[in-house]
């Protein structure tokens, strides 16, 4: 594995959904600073940082389980959002942002997982 993990595709869609995810939740309610916002934050952010330490590991099968803990993580980011939504919370426009690029990053991380089997 010798390219960075900055060049994969899924690292790289995966950071435009934490960043998404960041600019969202800045209108999220103050009392929520430490509830949906933290954790819609810390699980997006585990996405891509799974995927780029996956990447730093010495094999395919090391690889393959950070990718699943990106792919939990994902999916704790697509039920923070329905809560978000179902308590109208942040700018509906932003949340349906974050939800494609979520499920965009979900399928990649199936895909990726799948290619790397042995």
């Amino acid at each position: 594995m010798g390219q960075s993990f900055r060049d994969l595709h899924v690292w790289q869609r995966a950071m435009q959904l934490t960043l998404t995810i960041c600019k969202l939740t800045k209108d999220f309610p103050r009392e929520e600073q430490f509830g949906l916002t933290s954790q819609l934050r810390r699980s997006s952010v585990s996405i891509p940082s799974n995927i780029a330490e996956g990447q730093g590991r010495s094999s395919n099968g090391e690889f393959r389980q950070f990718l699943s803990i990106a792919r939990g993580s994902n999916c704790e980011v697509q039920t923070q959002l329905e809560i978000a939504r179902a308590l109208g919370m942040g700018d509906p426009e932003l949340i349906g942002q974050a939800e494609n690029l979520s499920h965009e990053v979900g399928r990649m991380i199936f895909a990726f997982q799948e290619s790397l089997k042995d």
